[in-house]
């Protein structure tokens, strides 16, 4: 089996959603991708709501969080369609470092194609697949705490939003 290391940092950091997609996920490291920012500004092709894009800025300051998970090749199409590639995300390929040994892993990530001038909001459960995954990985405290303030809103779609929801609730 050739497996292959994918980047996530969005709502993909739980691992129980990641789960859903990639039955091979297996957790690798925690690691930090520098010259980017977290950004809720990438609007889904669905619903029009907040997804996240890790943004380059450039700025060796500027760092996105995230886990570092090794999966089969083989599943990499079934995670391409959840991303929306080349639709919604481009695929990245990336240098990230591993937050307990400075490892620096090269991985994949997808990185946001249209994103929005104006404000938006992810959905609640959305919100929540991102801060739960950074606490189940103990991504850094002062991190966690930015992901916290972040404003979300109700999914309108109460089926959608109780799948999600149901999916957190496994986690716990």
């Amino acid at each position: 089996m050739t497996t292959l290391k994918y980047f996530a940092y969005g709502s993909n950091l739980l691992l129980s959603r990641l789960k859903e997609r990639v039955l091979s996920a297996q957790f690798y490291a925690v690691a930090a991708l520098k010259g980017h920012v977290l950004k809720f500004h990438k609007p889904s092709k669905r619903d029009g709501s907040a997804k996240c894009d890790a943004f380059y800025t450039g700025n060796p300051d500027d760092v996105v969080y995230g886990v570092v998970f090794e999966m089969d090749e083989g599943e990499k199409s079934v995670l391409d369609d959840a991303e929306s590639l080349g639709v919604g995300y481009l695929e990245k390929n990336a240098n990230v470092v591993s937050l307990t040994d400075q490892e620096e892993i090269e991985v994949f990530l997808y990185c946001a194609i249209l994103i929005s001038d104006g404000p938006l909001a992810p959905y609640d459960w959305y919100k929540a697949f991102v801060v739960e995954g950074a606490k189940e990985h103990d991504l850094p405290e002062g991190y966690i705490a930015m992901l916290e303030t972040i404003e979300a809103e109700e999914d309108e779609d109460k089926p959608r939003a109780a799948m999600n929801r149901g999916i957190l609730e496994r986690n716990r």
